[in-house]
């Protein structure tokens, strides 16, 4: 059964140009093949996705991506980086932190001088 995502309309507007995600709806099969295919990704070291969750880890509050570059990268970019929180978190707190601690971490713990933060 297709389900519809949560704050997809403001992520395809980020996203959906360059990725062609989320879907508008998507069924649990098609959900677990993205998320396998992301998960063998992260196993070869390939891309790094990190869920932002509650404090519980109950609930998924948004979603930290760092790829390799490619050719829609800015020039001599090191890694691709770009995070997104739910609709109900825009303008938060969390918001905020993640905008703050994302660059800064990626600088000072994965040694990057040079990110592209996009799409």
């Amino acid at each position: 059964m297709p389900a519809v995502m949560g704050s997809r309309e403001r992520l395809w507007a980020k996203y959906g140009e360059a990725w062609g995600w989320p879907a508008e709806t998507i069924t649990h099969e098609a959900d677990r093949a993205d998320l396998e295919r992301h998960a063998e990704e992260i196993e070869r070291h390939e891309t790094f996705n990190y869920a932002v969750l509650n404090a519980d880890e109950s609930a998924l509050l948004g979603c930290v991506y760092i790829d390799p570059p490619d050719d829609r990268s800015a020039p001599g970019a090191e890694a691709v980086a770009s995070w997104w929180v739910v609709d109900a978190c825009v303008g938060t707190d969390l918001e905020r932190a993640l905008d703050e601690f994302v660059p800064r971490w990626l600088r000072d713990r994965w040694g990057f001088s040079s990110v592209d933060y996009s799409p």
